[in-house]
């Protein structure tokens, strides 16, 4: 019992640090702005489906697919940061806010934005895939699987609520106080990137040049 409990608790923690839903509340709020409520809404619940079925999968398959494209978590990283980065000094300018979007092109934009870049990388990045992967490994138990799989669920309801929520924040703030925390928020993911970048190219230069790295 107490071990499975410390296992919840590793996943939750984990997890909610590496979704970062305070983090990725300032983009939500800045490339939802045009958006009415219902619109809001669905964006994030596909978004954050879209995360948990990425989640789930990686979770069970990850290291079978990984070994048939021949493809690591380290190049999750470098793609990853190389997004952030480019995210973050948009945020950085302001410019994300700048996203108009006519009436009959509304169902499009919600399709398009929830999943890329919202629920992949934002919320579902490298960082929470590989968490997914490595904690299924270590899950020893069908109890501890359904653990896991139990708290991605819920670290997903928590971000969705969080998400929606935020609409109410961005009211409070005002168009000054939205300028201020997208660029505030733009910097630290230009420097989040910075970090996913070099953590993933790191091990892949150590391997290209052993003497060196």
């Amino acid at each position: 019992m107490t071990e499975n409990i410390a296992f919840a608790l590793l996943c939750f923690t984990s997890f909610f640090s590496l979704m970062n839903p305070l983090g990725v509340m300032p983009v939500f709020i800045t490339m939802t702005s045009n958006l009415d409520t219902n619109n809001q809404r669905r964006t994030a619940g596909k978004a954050m489906i879209a995360a948990f079925i990425t989640l789930i999968a990686f979770a069970f398959s990850g290291q079978l697919l990984f070994s048939f494209f021949g493809i690591s978590v380290n190049s999750f990283r470098i793609v990853g940061g190389i997004i952030f980065f480019q995210m973050g000094a948009d945020m950085l300018q302001a410019r994300l806010g700048k996203v108009k979007v006519a009436k009959e092109d509304v169902m499009q934009y919600v399709s398009d934005i929830s999943i890329t870049p919202l629920a992949i990388p934002m919320i579902c990045g490298p960082g929470c895939i590989s968490n997914a992967i490595v904690l299924m490994e270590d899950a020893d138990s069908l109890i501890q699987k359904l653990i896991l799989i139990s708290i991605i669920s819920l670290v997903c309801v928590l971000t969705y609520i969080i998400l929606f929520s935020s609409t109410k924040i961005s009211k409070i703030l005002g168009q000054t106080g939205n300028n201020v925390l997208m660029r505030l928020m733009g910097l630290i993911l230009m420097v989040i990137a910075v970090e996913f970048f070099l953590s993933g190219a790191k091990p892949v230069l150590a391997e290209i040049f052993p003497g060196i790295c």
